[in-house]
């Protein structure tokens, strides 16, 4: 069994560094917005759901348990701070229907010394 310091220069810190590469958010007003939505346990959970496939608003609350309108308040809120991306479609019976995916993979945050850093690794698959 081989073990890695947090010091050491060995598959590890190479991994956590793949893990945080991303993009760093300098704007106060959205790092502001992206740790309250982070902080929310509903956002979290559709950004979860939604990560590794696009799936419709029903299917986001039975797969999570959120009440239907509690999704898609936050859905709204997802999608406004660029977190959701969002396609749209008509079925077979005329009726359109909505699609939503995750645009990120990953957040990273840290406090230091009064500052705050938050870095975005996004979703490699975007919808079309």
């Amino acid at each position: 069994m081989q073990s890695f310091s947090l010091y050491s220069k060995g598959p590890y810190i190479k991994t956590m560094q793949a893990l945080v590469e991303g993009r760093k958010i300098d704007e106060d007003e959205r790092k502001d917005a992206i740790l309250q939505i982070i902080s929310d346990k509903y956002c979290r959970a559709i950004l979860e759901t939604t990560m590794d496939k696009p799936k419709s608003a029903m299917e986001i609350s039975a797969e999570s348990k959120i009440p239907i309108s509690t999704v898609y308040r936050r859905l709204q809120s997802l999608h406004d701070n660029k977190l959701l991306g969002i396609s749209g479609s008509i079925s077979d019976d005329g009726k359109k229907y909505f699609l939503y995916r995750s645009r990120i993979k990953a957040i990273s945050s840290s406090f230091k010394g009064g500052f705050v850093e938050i870095e975005v690794v996004p979703n490699p698959v975007q919808i079309s």
